[in-house]
């Protein structure tokens, strides 16, 4: 596995920005660091980036060095929830963990594996972040966290149906928001072994390696991620001769969107948790980001589309119709 570097761009004086995880899905022990060189994260070229029909609000910007220490909170828990998750997933018998359970129905899971990390995220944060609340899956919302001017989202397992089952499509999510949207956001696809992080004003890099959104204008021979795939969307994708996936993560279905795998994805019923670390993504690597009706909005409560600019109106089109 690479290592994965959240550092910021270099300063004048030719050093990185300080503050940033160097090894986040871990390829060396504790003490014997990984020998191989990893380079800063640049500052995203917007005129390399594809070209938007439908602009996005411009959010304000952050203070540097709340960047780089989030970064390297955020990177750390991920990297300890990834081999949490990789070392326990569809690893007991029957495909059921101990102390997995049903929330709403037999199929929503929650388990120990959920809890946990969630715990050990929150209890991290309060150290690193004193005063700055906390928003989770399992453990709901700190006080005052609706009107904060900052504050975290936990999702320790998106996914967890697959998780339970050993199906490799989960993923740990946490995202630093504000008054304008996602600051910083990481993903971790333990799966995969990829770790896809986000910072406001210094695009997305996936282990290292810079991602952008797919430059095409067509989405004909693309695919569409759909959390759940609609009939409506599955005949508009099929006459339009994409393909359509269900993945079972929402974290990880705007994150296909964000790295250019898939043009675009369609969400409807999700939670602010399911999909805040992963709109980091897909923002700082130009997506747009519509609600269904089809206005930009970075943070869609609902239901939403994530897509390359180039193809968001006719996708739009095929969902709503």
């Amino acid at each position: 596995m690479r290592p994965l570097d959240l550092a910021g761009p270099p300063d004048r004086s030719g050093h990185d920005w300080p503050g940033a995880p160097r090894h986040v899905i871990r390829t060396s022990r504790p003490g014997h660091p990984d020998p191989r060189p990893s380079g800063g994260m640049t500052v995203v070229d917007r005129d390399h980036l594809p070209r938007a029909k439908i602009q996005m609000p411009v959010p304000a910007p952050a203070d540097p060095g709340l960047l780089s220490r989030a970064l390297d909170v955020a990177g750390r828990l991920a990297n300890d929830a990834a081999e949490v998750i990789a070392a326990t997933s569809g690893r007991s018998a029957g495909g059921v963990p101990p102390g997995a359970t049903g929330k709403a129905n037999p199929f929503d899971w929650v388990t120990d594996t959920d809890r946990t990390l969630e715990r050990h995220t929150r209890r991290v944060l309060a150290a690193e972040f004193p005063g700055v609340p906390v928003v989770g899956e399992e453990y709901g919302a700190d006080a005052g966290a609706e009107h904060a001017p900052l504050r975290w989202v936990v999702d320790p397992v998106d996914g967890t149906a697959n998780y339970v089952a050993g199906f490799p499509w989960c993923a740990y999510s946490l995202a630093l928001v504000d008054a304008d949207g996602p600051v910083v956001g990481v993903v971790a696809d333990p799966s995969r072994a990829h770790l896809y992080a986000a910072a406001r004003g210094r695009g997305v890099r996936a282990n290292g390696t810079v991602v952008r959104v797919a430059d095409r204008d067509d989405a004909a021979g693309g695919l569409v991620c759909a959390e759940p795939a609609t009939e409506p969307l599955l005949r508009a994708a099929r006459a339009g001769h994409a393909g359509v996936r269900v993945l079972g993560s929402s974290a990880l279905a705007i994150t296909q969107v964000a790295t250019g795998r898939a043009v675009a994805a369609v969400l409807e019923g999700y939670q602010v948790w399911d999909v805040a670390g992963a709109l980091a993504l897909a923002l700082g690597a130009g997506a747009v980001v519509l609600d269904r009706s089809g206005r930009p909005d970075p943070m869609p409560t609902g239901a939403m589309l994530v897509a390359a600019p180039g193809v968001a109106d006719q996708v739009m089109s095929w969902w709503t119709g």
